[in-house]
């Protein structure tokens, strides 16, 4: 069997594969958990490549996801703020959360347009940069700080870790060609660097889970089941919203497949660390869902 085939079959698992390694190996995962924003970067870096500066456009499609991105985070936020704030900010950082940095990959496994969700994740990105520090302030403010120094305490680490690797990609598009070049022709590492990010992800959210009293079982189960409720939502909305924009795989994968490493390590840094748990068990619903859609898929060509 060639290397092709074997990766091919490989693949549709490869994300159920990392999230058991996470969970069979969390004691050990605390080592390389600093590792997380550098992987954040690549990805994105990666991602940013595979646009050029002139798709850099706002066409009817990104403003409906962003729209959705945006405006739903919110209302799902002030919707359970009444009965939990820290559902609610669990909630929220799931919708709010930009596009996975691999979902352009996920996308052209399953047919859809590469080049238009990677804008989409462009833009994705930077309206979390831009928002975020204000969004976070106001929900997450700590009390230790005020509000301005707040906000800049966030936007000091939010806008580079997001905005710093498209202007390298800009930069490597205008004087190292080659190199942006080269780098854009290897979007599938993203998949399998995400691959690794879940392990480290997952790892960490099951440490700090089973560090948790036993009295907050009941709140991350409902964390859990909201956060379950907002994947499914975000996959039909983006499949409705794509499908009357013209690319209902684009629409489905922008909105519902989310960054959940950089949604984990915003919730641990600025929000309640309890609320991590919703982007903690959206990892599983949305790779369960992406692995599910590549195996019909892959059975489909074989079939076919």
């Amino acid at each position: 069997m060639k290397v092709s085939q074997i990766q091919k079959l490989l693949k549709p698992w490869m994300l159920p594969i990392a999230m058991l390694c996470g969970v069979l190996f969390h004691d050990s995962i605390g080592k390389i958990a600093f590792l997380s924003p550098y992987i954040i970067f690549i990805m994105l870096l990666i991602t940013y490549c595979r646009v050029s500066a002139n798709e850099f456009r706002v066409t009817k499609f990104i403003w409906a996801l962003l729209a959705v991105q945006v405006l739903g985070a919110l209302c799902v936020y002030f919707a359970l703020l009444p009965f939990s704030s820290d559902i609610a900010q669990g909630a929220f950082i799931c919708v709010f959360c930009p596009t996975a940095t691999a979902a352009p990959v996920i996308t052209g496994m399953l047919g859809g347009s590469i080049p238009r969700l990677a804008t989409y994740s462009l833009f994705s990105n930077v309206t979390v940069a831009i928002l975020a520090p204000l969004l976070f302030t106001y929900i997450g403010t700590d009390a230790d700080l005020t509000f301005v120094e707040s906000f800049f305490a966030i936007s000091t680490r939010v806008f580079p870790l997001i905005l710093a690797p498209l202007a390298l990609a800009l930069l490597f598009q205008a004087f190292m060609p080659r190199v942006h070049d080269a780098i854009a022709s290897r979007q599938s590492l993203s998949f399998y660097i995400w691959a690794v990010a879940l392990i480290i992800v997952v790892g960490n959210a099951v440490s700090f889970i089973m560090k948790e009293p036993a009295d907050k079982i009941p709140e991350m189960l409902l964390l859990a089941l909201a956060s379950l409720v907002v994947c499914c939502a975000q996959f039909w909305i983006g499949r409705r919203v794509g499908a009357r924009l013209g690319d209902k795989i684009s629409g489905a994968q922008g909105l519902g497949q989310k960054n959940t490493v950089l949604a984990i390590w915003m919730a641990l840094t600025y929000l309640n660390p309890i609320a991590s748990v919703g982007p903690a068990a959206y990892v599983a619903w949305q790779n369960t869902i992406n692995s599910m859609q590549l195996y019909f898929k892959t059975k489909r060509e074989t079939i076919s």
